[in-house]
């Protein structure tokens, strides 16, 4: 007589439980600081993460591997007796360099170096790509550029795309504004940076026995420079963990990757180690991205997938999907992957990206739930 009102009883009172755990592994995971690749918080990180896929009931591998990275170790500009802190934009010279220091009028157009021979160039971010703004600025003779960023946060994790001649600085908005701003008469500019051997590890989680999994989850646990990664991705790594919980005995494998904010480093080793017999019998590779921010769950990937999302998420939008994140690795190899995201918001890349929303993690758990089942009836 009063089974049902109990059932009901209880399940309210698991789901914000299971929140709760999700939510805890986000803080864990912020906690250890800016996970950057190579770096000793994303080796706490990625213990972290061994450590819960043990004790929910997966057998664990890591999986290292090795890539170049361009690692800024300390760069500054000093005005006066002011010491300012930013990062070299990746393909940068290294170097330092004495000189005035011009602040640009413009977004670094061409024709707005007319006085930046000799000079270090200051100017904003925005319009024009950051190679662009650069190559201008060396064509025109300046001996370096300070690219300030258009937010009040540091500008950090940016790349040029190409390797340049001068040395290009990135500061904050906060305080780069002020040298737009106020002229001051020289600086002196101190770039050191260079190209690094990096270790990732992927954290790998499958159940006894299984080694050929119908379907594949996977999230990226690493973060860029001067992020603690709440949403980015701290978010999407924990509700892989409880996607974990949740899917014990099921023929699914679960893949923490290293290495995303690099290039998708840790998605493209595990698919070339993996080789095709493997990858041959997923029938689809889900990826959560930045799904702690945001109301709107949006789907992309493949069509089939797309699909199947929509039809079993009420509410859910499908986006373009542009492959930059880890399933892109795997569409390229030619495995259905679909995309969980929840799309951009102001503290991207920032060091305020610090919370995400309880409810949105669950919300995205259940979403997975909803695709997954059908993949491995």
């Amino acid at each position: 007589m009063f089974a049902f009102p109990f059932v009901l009883l209880l399940a309210a009172w698991i789901l914000p439980v299971q929140a709760i755990e999700t939510s805890a592994d986000v803080q864990a995971l912020v906690n250890l600081g800016p996970r950057v690749g190579g770096s000793p918080a994303n080796q706490r990180a990625g213990d972290y993460l061994v450590k819960a896929y043990q004790q929910a009931g997966y057998q664990t591998q890591i999986q290292t591997f090795t890539y170049s990275k361009f690692v800024d170790s300390g760069s500054t500009l000093t005005v006066g007796e002011e010491l300012l802190s930013g990062a070299a934009l990746v393909g940068s010279a290294q170097g330092e360099v004495n000189a005035p220091l011009v602040p640009i009028a413009g977004v670094g157009r061409p024709e707005e170096f007319s006085r930046a021979k000799g000079a270090i160039a200051v100017v904003r971010r925005g319009e024009l790509r950051f190679l662009a703004k650069a190559r201008n600025a060396e064509r025109a003779g300046a001996v370096a550029l300070v690219v300030v960023n258009d937010r009040p946060e540091a500008l950090v994790g940016a790349t040029l795309g190409e390797k340049v001649g001068i040395p290009v600085l990135g500061l904050s908005g906060k305080l780069g504004q002020r040298l737009l701003e106020n002229p001051q008469p020289t600086a002196r500019l101190k770039l050191q940076a260079e190209e690094k051997t990096i270790t990732g590890r992927n954290i790998l989680a499958y159940p006894a026995g299984v080694t050929r999994p119908k379907v594949l989850l996977g999230a990226h646990y690493d973060a860029v420079p001067g992020s603690p990664g709440a949403n980015d991705n701290a978010s999407g790594s924990a509700v892989l963990l409880e996607l974990a919980r949740r899917l014990q005995g099921t023929p699914v494998w679960f893949v923490a990757f290293d290495g995303e904010e690099d290039g998708l480093r840790g998605s493209a080793h595990f698919v070339k180690q993996a080789g095709q017999p493997f990858l041959k019998d997923l029938r689809g590779m889900l990826n959560f991205d930045m799904v702690g921010v945001n109301a709107q769950l949006l789907v992309g990937g493949s069509e089939n997938l797309v699909a199947l999302a929509r039809k079993t998420v009420p509410g859910a939008k499908s986006f373009k999907d542009t492959g930059l994140s880890d399933h892109g690795s795997f569409r390229r190899a030619g495995v259905p992957a679909l995309f969980f995201y929840r799309g951009q918001e102001p503290n991207y890349h920032s060091p305020q990206d610090r919370t995400v929303d309880a409810d949105l993690l669950e919300h995205t758990v259940q979403a997975g739930l909803a695709v997954v089942k059908p993949l491995i009836q």
